[in-house]
């Protein structure tokens, strides 16, 4: 049975001097020269008046007419441009949902295009991290994934992971004949080989992911050293309620700015103490649920000049139950009210969040943090790349222990066709219903 035929609205909601309607799907066609007369040559655009089911005008303007499977989706697609008013795209969507087509679901056009074969996931998932680029290298990056780079990069590994499979389990299978086998410390050799080269495609793929996505720093400390002062300051607006009281902010406040165009999300959460009501136990609990999965910590400590001892033990207790492998930047704050020097202070920025001292040196510190020095080279990725990529190493490691140690060539391979299937994974060759669900959810309406 053939797929509906869907339309959709392509261009932003609200008003502009043009709007765009998608329509694709096996009725195309027909719905298009009801509602413009007949079709232009395929990619040629050609004004044309868009009648209502009485034949009234709803509006004029330009189609472009796309046969399958030479357009984006591969089927029929036609695009109805015309004045960007929500009424005026509105009536003209009601008219195509009456001839017959249904409204897209979100990324449905691109889903389509992969389902046909038109693009692989990493191509499909790059049309939308271009549209939500924050910064000049991170579009740059999803135009090298949206070109295919990542996808090449990816099937290379796999093409060579077939490669030694092939060997291997000829070899299993045919024991008998004289074959040309691979011997385990050949395959060892490879296999080593496929690991340094899964490491840079992942060291590349996590600088794009933090081109996309950013740092997360959670912003922790004792109640009242200053922490929502300090996310005002960087998000430059009041994003925290600032009091004299101790004990605030009881629950993660999450907010999402930029710095020169660099993605960042920054979390305030509670005073870091023992005690307090069961509200301020529970926010306690999740600012450490918050530490445990951030890039990097903001530790904020108030100066220590005028400071007592049980101050500074106090902030000594709170580094030794900071949650290990995850970076912490100590911060010193209310340098305003010691006059310390703003700036670097060893391993240490000083800062007022009040007054606004040492806050550049604070977001330079933040931009060298993420690691886009090398932002030429990388493609845009999203977690589950990084995911697939690391499921994908510790297959090759598993591979490569089982041939050191020659525990037979079944192990190895096995290992070997784990790795491939992590790596199929990002590129949609192997896929599941739920994955594809989740993907395309995250896409707009009309892509």
């Amino acid at each position: 049975m053939p797929e509906a035929t869907i339309c959709a609205v392509a261009t932003p909601s609200g008003r502009g001097g043009i709007g765009v309607i998608r329509v694709s799907g096996p009725q195309t066609a027909e719905i298009a020269r009801a509602v413009a007369g007949p079709l232009p040559p395929a990619r040629e655009a050609a004004w044309r008046r868009f009648r209502g089911a009485e034949g009234e005008t709803l509006d004029e303007g330009l189609i472009l007419w796309f046969p399958g499977p030479g357009s984006f989706t591969g089927e029929d697609v036609a695009e109805l441009q015309g004045h960007g008013g929500p009424i005026v795209m509105d009536r003209l969507l009601q008219r195509l949902l009456g001839l017959g087509a249904r409204l897209a679901e979100p990324g449905e056009f691109s889903q389509r295009a992969f389902l046909n074969g038109r693009m692989d996931l990493t191509r499909a998932e790059a049309i939308a991290d271009l549209i939500e680029a924050g910064s000049e290298a991170a579009a740059r990056a999803a135009v090298r994934s949206l070109r295919g780079e990542f996808a090449r990069t990816v099937d290379q590994l796999v093409e060579r992971l077939t490669g030694l499979r092939v060997h291997l389990e000829a070899g299993i299978d045919f024991a008998e004949e004289p074959l040309d086998g691979l011997a385990l410390d050949d395959v060892t050799h490879r296999i080593t080989a496929l690991e340094g080269d899964l490491a840079e495609t992942r060291r590349r793929a996590a600088q794009g992911q933090q081109l996309q996505e950013g740092l997360t720093v959670v912003i922790a400390g004792r109640p009242n050293a200053g922490k929502s002062s300090l996310l005002n300051a960087l998000a430059g607006r009041d994003a925290a309620i600032v009091t004299e009281l101790a004990g605030t902010t009881r629950d993660v406040l999450d907010a999402h700015l930029h710095i020169d165009g660099m993605p960042l999300r920054v979390l305030d959460t509670a005073g870091l103490r023992e005690g307090g009501d069961v509200v301020e136990q529970e926010g306690v609990r999740r600012a450490r649920q918050a530490m445990a999965a951030a890039d990097r910590i903001l530790l904020v400590v108030e100066d220590a000049a005028g400071g007592d001892a049980d101050d500074q033990s106090g902030v000594a207790s709170i580094e030794r139950e900071l949650p290990p492998g995850i970076p912490m930047t100590r911060v010193i704050n209310k340098i305003d009210l010691t006059q310390r020097p703003a700036g670097l202070a060893g391993e240490a920025v000083a800062v007022s969040a009040l007054t606004g001292a040492g806050m550049d040196t604070l977001r330079d510190h933040l931009r060298g943090r993420l690691d886009v020095s090398d932002s030429e080279a990388v493609f845009i990725a999203r977690r589950r790349h990084l995911q697939s990529l690391d499921q994908a190493g510790a297959a090759l490691a598993e591979a490569h222990a089982a041939a050191a140690d020659e525990l037979g060539e079944e192990l190895v391979a096995e290992s070997l066709r784990q790795a491939q299937q992590h790596l199929g994974e990002i590129t949609g060759t192997v896929t599941t219903e739920d994955l594809l669900g989740r993907i395309f959810s995250t896409f707009c309406i009309g892509k």
